[in-house]
């Protein structure tokens, strides 16, 4: 069991399920994923992923809070890059072309770089749901690697499918979750109250059945 797991677990559960209620937190937690997926492609040493990990978020963050101050667009930049690597994780055979995979997850990076820009919090909604998808499934892969070795590095076709199936499955949820959560935030209405169902007419009392009066004595 890969210590790390657990952290990159974490990481992945607060930037699907909570991602898109601060900036700064979705800046971090992509940083984090980034860092994290990358190293895991080149070693399997635990501190050597999770101290890349940090190194990547803190960097992110510091690069893109005190010099570009455009965190939108390196959100959504990190969380597509991550994104990529999924994609090419869970479609790429063993015989598939390295350049190719950097290729596409440089490609879905900056598609998804440019469509955070311009549609905001939308777009960084779904960014970051199916972003933390993917470490949450890495991570889960590393905490029980018999039972979910295949969340990582599908190699058959069902596999493929699966994970391919679980990662939208999870990236939904997250979709979902924090939709409901930040409607504010992200500039949609409130939900309306349900309202209670009107209480039944209360039933009209029964008549009080009058009593026959009784002739005066002596009559």
């Amino acid at each position: 069991m890969d210590s790390s797991g657990l952290i990159a677990l974490l990481v992945g559960v607060l930037l699907c399920f909570y991602g898109i209620r601060s900036v700064n937190l979705a800046l971090l937690a992509a940083g984090f994923s980034v860092g994290y997926l990358i190293a895991d492609a080149f070693t399997t040493d635990s501190w050597t992923k999770l101290w890349v990990g940090l190194g990547s978020a803190l960097l992110m963050w510091l690069v893109v809070s005190l010099i570009f101050r455009v965190a939108t667009f390196f959100v959504g930049l990190a969380t597509g890059a991550v994104i990529g690597a999924k994609l090419v994780s869970a479609l790429a055979g063993p015989g598939s072309s390295v350049l190719l995979g950097i290729i596409v997850v440089v490609s879905v990076a900056f598609a998804s770089a440019l469509l955070a820009e311009k549609y905001s919090r939308r777009a960084l909604l779904w960014l970051t749901a199916l972003g933390g998808a993917s470490l949450i499934l890495t991570g889960a892969a590393l905490l029980w690697p018999d039972a979910f070795d295949m969340l990582r590095h599908p190699e058959d076709g069902w596999q493929q499918t699966v994970m391919l199936v679980v990662w939208l499955a999870v990236g939904g949820s997250g979709w979902y979750v924090q939709r409901q959560i930040f409607r504010k935030r992200l500039g949609l209405p409130p939900k309306e109250p349900k309202t209670a169902p009107a209480p039944a007419p209360a039933p009209a009392p029964a008549p009080t059945p009058t009593q026959p009066t009784e002739p005066p004595a002596g009559s």
